[in-house]
């Protein structure tokens, strides 16, 4: 029985191998006219079996030529990574969002894989921003400070500004803004850099500050050095002060208290939304100044954590204290949940709201194409087959057909519902720019047709009118084994504006720069924080 088991683990390890090599193999080789054509046609027609809105930004005859035309524009073989950087743009006319493409990148075995855990990329503690046509170093998780608010000119000798305009043509906003663009370029660079050049151990950084250019080498380096370069560089500097203390033997009484403590902030950590890898909170509140009349939110993502808890104490402390002035911070913040937003719109409005229309699909069985994607691991398959009836009994029961078209009802959030008892009735600001996407600009959408908030900063890359998310299908193209992502729903608001394809404008258009940011100056928050002022 043993040696069977023995004989099972080392035939897995060895198939994996296997696999992995297979598929490095197939993406770095040069695929045939005939094949990528093939797959270009494998997008389309997924488009336009599974996207319920694919013509609603460009039309059915320009999306034909589009991609009748990049079918004409391959006349040679090239590999998977040649082939994503032809694809993407062609998909990004679309318009839509939540319609994006990912190159096919190098696979690693288990004990590559083990061995990249232990080694740290440091080119990835940097965060981006572009303004004023420039890519600038915005913060850092590593030690060498002295790099923020540098400019980046190149990257192993290609222009960033090159680099840039190219991301910028491989994803899209909603419908026609802008904004997006390069917000969206700068936050994701260095995945963006990734996609496009795959794996690399180390590059070569050109900056500058001022008028004096430098070269700084990012290296792919190990965990474990790199805690010790940071302990030299620091206050410890004998080799023999950086051993590791004996922990101390702790009491009964002792190990109670550590225990309850790390119970408490695990329990934070979940209100809050921790993160990690960056050690910071999705969700934090707080009240500006020593009077409590004014209470800034800042929300990153409708993700992780306990949100109900998070949203309940923080409106009782704003009810608690009477506070005047509430600022929502929704700057960069990508989406995430409808249940979150529908909770936390249910404390900003004094109105009974209905939150989303019924959703448009394609399909009476939308949860199964989710399900039953290529990409969908065998277990997931086989559950999903096990389950079928429910599913598909589920599926036609939410699902009515109106108009010749198909609607899916989110009963929950399609009801109309009345605000949170503890709703807040002052003055409400909210901060937006283009990274401002998907849940919310849905959020934002209720604020301002409503009129229950001044908006500052740029118009939202976000649609107004909505977006097809929801659930999504991932497929994976047969031959170039790149992967095409698709909203499977149209999730919008009952309210629209006119023209379509724009997002949320705010009142007040505040752009920062990047001396506001080498002076540490939150422009936007600023500009409202002397309306207040000047209110008061």
């Amino acid at each position: 029985m043993k040696n069977s088991f023995l004989h099972f683990i080392v035939l897995l390890t060895i198939t994996s191998c296997t696999s992995v090599k297979v598929y490095n193999e197939k993406i770095e080789s040069l695929h045939s006219i005939e094949d990528l054509r093939t797959d270009v046609d494998k997008v389309y027609m997924q488009l336009k079996k599974q996207h319920p809105k694919l013509y609603q930004y460009t039309s059915k005859e320009v999306l034909d030529f589009k991609f009748d035309s990049l079918k004409a524009s391959i006349t040679r073989p090239i590999n998977s990574r040649q082939f994503y950087k032809k694809l993407s743009p062609v998909v990004a006319h679309v318009k839509q969002g939540h319609v994006s493409v990912s190159s096919a990148n190098k696979r690693f075995t288990r004990k590559e894989r083990k061995k990249l855990k232990k080694k740290k990329f440091e080119f990835y503690d940097l965060d981006f921003e572009y303004l004023e046509g420039k890519l600038w170093v915005k913060r850092t998780r590593g030690k060498d400070s002295t790099i923020v608010g540098n400019e980046v000119i190149s990257i192993d000798d290609e222009p960033v500004s090159d680099l840039i305009e190219t991301y910028k043509t491989q994803f899209a906003s909603d419908g026609y803004n802008k904004t997006l663009h390069n917000r969206f370029a700068s936050r994701h660079f260095s995945s963006f850099y990734y996609r496009n050049r795959g794996f690399v151990d180390s590059l070569t950084v050109t900056l500058r500050r001022n008028d004096s250019t430098f070269i700084k080498s990012f290296r792919r380096i190990s965990k474990k050095e790199k805690k010790e370069e940071d302990t030299l560089n620091g206050s410890v500097k004998s080799p023999k002060l950086r051993k590791k203390p004996k922990p101390k033997k702790l009491t009964r009484a002792e190990k109670i208290a550590k225990r309850l403590e790390n119970k408490k902030k695990r329990k934070q950590n979940k209100k809050f939304g921790y993160i990690a890898s960056r050690k910071i909170y999705t969700r934090n509140f707080d009240f500006i100044g020593q009077d409590s009349s004014i209470g800034l939110m800042k929300i990153r993502a409708f993700g992780n954590g306990n949100y109900k808890k998070f949203y309940k104490e923080s409106f009782t402390k704003l009810d608690s204290a009477k506070t005047k002035y509430f600022i929502l911070d929704l700057r960069d913040n990508g989406g995430g949940r409808i249940a979150e937003i529908d909770y936390l719109y249910s404390y900003l409005t004094h109105q009974d709201y209905q939150f989303i229309t019924e959703s448009e699909v394609n399909s009476r069985i939308p949860f199964l194409k989710y399900l039953m994607s290529n990409t969908s691991s065998s277990s997931l398959k086989a559950i999903s087959g096990l389950l079928f009836p429910f599913i598909a009994t589920h599926n036609w029961l939410k699902i009515k057909k109106k108009d010749g078209k198909l609607y899916y009802n989110f009963k929950k959030h399609t009801k109309i519902k009345p605000p949170n008892p503890m709703n807040y009735k002052g003055k409400v600001y909210v901060l937006i720019n283009g990274n401002s996407f998907s849940a919310s600009s849905l959020l934002s959408t209720h604020l301002k047709a409503n009129k229950r908030a001044v908006f500052v900063g740029e118009e939202t890359g976000g649609a107004y009118n909505g977006t097809v998310a929801g659930i999504y299908k991932i497929y994976q193209l047969p031959t170039s084994k790149l992967k095409i992502r698709m909203g499977l729903m149209q999730i919008e608001a009952p309210q629209k504006q006119y023209p379509d394809g724009y997002g949320i404008k705010p009142d007040i258009n505040v752009i920062p720069t990047i001396e506001d940011r080498n002076l540490k100056k939150d422009t936007e928050l600023e500009w409202i924080l002397n309306d207040i002022a000047r209110q008061k």
